[in-house]
């Protein structure tokens, strides 16, 4: 089986787990609207028709059932194997204590904590989120998961999730009322909810780059904060523009709720990497983990 094959299968189970593309595209960690595009392609491949799909819902054809009957068990013994890959002596058991970001606790393992634990139901995982990056060997921590930009030099990194992008985005309502930037250079024109680091003084420059071409901008706006929810709330209510991940502000967009901008100045980049300190005498519960994780939402 090719690996596009399998993610094939991986994402019409999901589809078919959810009943939704919106809620299989989370999990998935793609917007729905690229997951409707690779089932489209699928089914063509294969020249059956898996899913009946309507504006509300989505349901199984007879014949998408009887491949879904067919891969359950399949997927179940990944699971298993991933469960007995580093348990050479018994159940893999244990404390297994985590660092990670607001947006990867969220997007990345909370859509995946029932699975890990019916996997390993001897681990235990001790999570503190929490956006500051901390330093992982002084906190006792066994890994974290970051922005691979953000990580430090000597540590052991895995990428999860596949790459990211970033989007700045606007409400409908903002957008009627001033129009939209054609360049990053027009967004001093435009207000703009900012992002500061928690626990730094400094506020981010928007980044941007295009056909060799990078910019860093410092906008302007009615609203500062550290939390990306209450970035999403100021660009619903038409505060200003704001700069978020894609994971953040995606089903906004598709939803219609908020519109991207820019999008041609914001290319894909490494995304998420979950980082420790050796990979000697690695624990049983991490070692667990990261292949889990790597099955489950890809590099």
């Amino acid at each position: 089986m090719r690996g596009s094959e399998f993610a094939d299968l991986k994402a019409f189970a999901a589809i078919a787990e959810y009943g939704s593309f919106s809620s299989a595209a989370r999990t998935l960690g793609i917007s729905p609207s690229a997951l409707s595009q690779r089932m489209r392609e699928f089914e063509a491949r294969l020249d059956v028709r898996l899913l009946n799909r309507t504006t509300r819902s989505v349901a199984l054809t007879k014949q998408g059932q009887a491949l879904l009957d067919s891969i359950v068990p399949l997927f179940a013994g990944f699971d298993q194997a991933i469960a007995e890959l580093t348990s050479t002596s018994g159940e893999v058991g244990g404390l297994l204590r985590l660092n990670i970001s607001r947006v990867a606790a969220m997007y990345l393992l909370g859509p995946h904590l029932k699975r890990f634990h019916d996997a390993h139901p001897a681990v235990t995982l001790d999570i503190t989120i929490e956006d500051v990056l901390s330093d992982i060997v002084a906190g006792r921590f066994d890994a974290g998961i970051r922005l691979g930009e953000t990580l430090e030099k000597d540590m052991v990194a895995v990428r999860i999730g596949g790459r990211r992008e970033s989007m700045v985005v606007a409400s409908p309502d903002l957008i009627k009322r001033l129009g939209g930037p054609e360049s990053p250079r027009d967004l001093h024109r435009f207000p703009c909810i900012r992002f500061r680091w928690p626990g730094a003084m400094n506020v981010y420059r928007w980044e941007f780059e295009r056909a060799g071409e990078t910019l860093e901008v410092d906008v302007e706006g009615p609203l500062i904060s550290n939390d990306t929810a209450m970035m999403l709330t100021g660009a619903e209510q038409g505060l200003g523009l704001a700069y978020l991940l894609d994971v953040e502000a995606r089903e906004r967009v598709e939803e219609g709720r908020l519109v991207r901008l820019l999008a041609d100045w914001t290319p894909p980049f490494d995304g998420f990497y979950l980082y420790h300190p050796s990979a000697r005498q690695m624990p049983k519960q991490l070692r667990a983990f990261i292949d889990f994780l790597t099955v489950r939402v890809g590099r």
